[in-house]
């Protein structure tokens, strides 16, 4: 068997051993046998109702979440070629960010809207996260150029960044406290009947990322090399761009700017994979990041931790030392 393949398998049982434990592991210890039988449609009173109803969402949430974040990643460090690049590095995440301090800590400009809190917060983001992407690919078509284009972005992610921090300095306790919770990330708070709003808009992402193997195969040896080969290497820029926002929007609209996972999971694939080839790094990205998404939440959801240990915590656990690994190693990192 290819080695390739061998760990795209495991990538996908680990996901499956992982998603099984999250639907059974929490403050409230769910047998296996009752969580079969819950999956299967099965009376099972209370613990059916924890399954179907909270840790099931929880569990597709992470899976989604980081599945995404782990394509961006990819498309970000091969487009920009730098290693350290990831799906905020557009500012993309912080505009999404500045959309919800908008809304949670503006307190006057909310409570008077017939809108739930929660849908508000998720509009925000993504209202926010669009404004940015729009203001990206005009540049894009401005400017042309990669470097540049990844200053611009880090630059209005700086700006926007400025600007909660105005809105953290003028809000109300309550409301700073609101904001603070979001920004640690959570994968809980999509519920069964909003999972489609997560889920849809990823799966097109995922599709798009998976489309632009060979391209990204191409700018591996560099944009005029990729141009001579017959690549549109300005197409597929902004197909990236646009498949990067819509996932990093959609992601932190339904679960906060969740860090580190879009910049380790890809260095992590290469690393097992031995393998720069996006025919299967791409795949692999995709089911090691659900994989570490589902580890990072069961973590969380450990008895012993109380469910107080933020989401942002452990995924930064995981992916510092990652970041550590990347600058000692240089370019001898993920070599095929």
């Amino acid at each position: 068997m290819h080695r390739g393949t061998a760990w795209l398998l495991l990538f996908a049982l680990a996901g499956l051993v992982l998603a099984v434990l999250g639907l059974a592991v929490g403050s409230v210890q769910v047998p296996l046998p009752e969580v079969w039988r819950a999956l299967c449609g099965l009376p099972g009173g209370t613990n059916a109702v924890i399954v179907l109803q909270v840790r099931l969402p929880e569990v597709l949430t992470a899976m989604a979440a980081g599945a995404g974040l782990g394509a961006a990643g990819l498309m970000m460090q091969t487009v920009f070629h730098n290693p350290l690049a990831g799906p905020g590095v557009l500012g993309i995440s912080s505009g999404a960010s500045m959309g919800v301090a908008l809304v949670m800590l503006a307190r006057p400009l909310w409570p008077a809207l017939p809108v739930a809190q929660d849908l508000l917060v998720m509009a925000a983001a993504l209202a926010g996260a669009l404004a940015v992407l729009l203001l990206i690919t005009l540049a894009d078509r401005r400017i042309g150029d990669s470097a540049t284009l990844l200053i611009l972005g880090l630059m209005v992610g700086y700006l926007a960044s400025a600007l909660v921090s105005v809105l953290q300095a003028a809000s109300e306790a309550g409301a700073l406290k609101g904001f603070v919770l979001w920004g640690m990330g959570s994968f809980a708070a999509v519920d069964a009947r909003r999972l489609p709003w997560l889920w849809l808009p990823v799966a097109a992402g995922l599709v798009l990322a998976v489309s632009l193997a060979k391209p990204l195969n191409a700018l591996l040896i560099g944009d005029e090399n990729a141009r001579s080969m017959g690549v549109d290497v300005r197409r597929v820029h902004r197909t990236v761009i646009w498949a990067t926002g819509l996932l990093a929007g959609t992601i932190t609209a339904c679960c906060g700017p969740v860090a580190f996972l879009g910049l380790a999971v890809p260095h992590l694939a290469r690393a097992c994979m031995r393998s720069v080839d996006h025919r299967l790094l791409m795949p692999g990205t995709i089911l090691l990041g659900a994989a570490l998404a589902l580890a990072c939440d069961l973590v969380v959801r450990l008895p012993w931790s109380g469910g107080a240990l933020p989401l942002n915590t452990v995924t930064s656990l995981l992916g510092a030392p990652v970041v550590l690994w990347i600058l000692l190693k240089g370019r001898r990192w993920g070599r095929g």
